[in-house]
């Protein structure tokens, strides 16, 4: 380990002893608060440092007792066991300390929309979207409809959902782009393969302190809610349309029966969008970044085929491919993302480096 990586696990060690030195003290309010906070995001490291500044320990004393003939043996094993060990320990500190991006321990909005391919993209952005419902079950985070536009066959015109847990956008995140699938349509007659898109977007959820928006940029349209073959007709002006001015921002909600509910939802995905834009658009080393990590972000950028005659999926910013397109499906993501979130680690650890 580095001169400078180790002075900085000192500082880690010391800023820890001193947080915890004013907080046995008299602090309260917002400082109490703040300090808490801090000591809470260092913890993990600290402990992390602890075991690597103990291991490290213990293999030099390894080392010592192996010039002894009775401890070699004994002395030998511990060594090599610690030596490989030491390493990992190294590799945890480094990804812990690597720069977080702030929102992803946020809530995220999943929105889902078939692209080309007509009935059947809506078809399996209806397969889709109830995937991620089940992956946000098996990681039991909390699921909200926000919106939910069916066709007449069944298919998803727009799926909004909420998804509330621990590290949703952190592990979500990279879902954003075009899902492209590949299968024979149940109308189809003569067995041919057809290709379909849909879009993914994944968007940290914001707070009104997020995004500041003025009532005067807002443009409201309200109107009578309409659905497939009648579904869900109101008779009232429930449906919600609003418009962000400065930005262009549409955000139409006619999933409940009562404006004052379709509102909410709508400026809660407004907000959001609105969030997701100025992150972009403020933080251009993100954006740089991610073109030379997992995709540009770029929700125009196709991500990922599903290949159902052939049973797999591939995720074609890292080139994986998995036999088990069933299982995904059924909301098991976790191979998927867990490799993107290793990509991820290994190009920010190599530009930290």
């Amino acid at each position: 380990m580095s001169g400078n990586l180790d002075h900085k696990l000192d500082r880690i060690l010391s800023r820890a002893e001193e947080l915890r030195f004013v907080l046995s003290g008299q602090l309260t309010g917002e400082a109490f608060v703040k300090a808490s906070k801090e000591l809470a995001e260092i913890a993990p490291i600290e402990e992390r440092v602890m075991a690597l500044r103990a291991a490290e320990k213990a293999r030099t004393e390894a080392e010592t007792m192996m010039a002894d003939p009775e401890m070699k043996d004994l002395a030998e094993a511990e060594y090599h066991e610690l030596k490989q060990h030491i390493p990992q320990l190294e590799m945890s500190i480094r990804l812990a300390l690597l720069p977080k991006d702030e929102a992803d321990d946020r809530a995220g909005i999943l929105e889902i929309r078939p692209a080309a391919g007509g009935d059947e993209a809506g078809l399996f952005a209806a397969e889709l979207f109830s995937a991620y419902q089940k992956y946000a079950a098996l990681q039991g985070w909390r699921w909200e409809l926000l919106e939910y536009n069916e066709s007449e066959l069944g298919g998803l015109k727009e799926g909004i959902a909420e998804i509330t847990g621990k590290s949703v956008f952190a592990r979500l995140k990279f879902e954003s782009g075009v899902h492209r699938v590949q299968r024979v349509p149940s109308t189809e007659t003569q067995g041919r393969i057809h290709t379909s898109t849909i879009t993914v977007a994944v968007l940290p959820e914001a707070e009104e302190v997020d995004v500041d928006i003025n009532e005067s940029d807002l443009r409201i349209d309200v109107y009578r809610a309409s659905g497939a073959g009648g579904q869900h007709v109101n008779k009232t002006e429930s449906a919600v349309r609003i418009t962000h001015i400065p930005t262009g921002t549409v955000v139409a909600m006619q999933d409940e029966r009562s404006q004052h509910k379709n509102k909410a939802k709508a400026m809660k995905i407004l907000r959001s969008r609105i969030y997701d834009q100025q992150r972009a658009s403020v933080d251009a080393t993100r954006a740089a970044d991610r073109k030379g990590q997992v995709g540009t972000g770029d929700r125009s950028e196709r991500i990922r085929t599903y290949n159902f005659p052939q049973g797999r999926v591939t995720d074609h910013r890292i080139n994986l491919t998995l036999h088990k397109i069933d299982r995904v499906m059924l909301g098991e993501f976790d191979d998927i993302i867990e490799a993107l979130i290793a990509e991820d680690q290994a190009a920010r650890l190599a530009t930290e480096n």
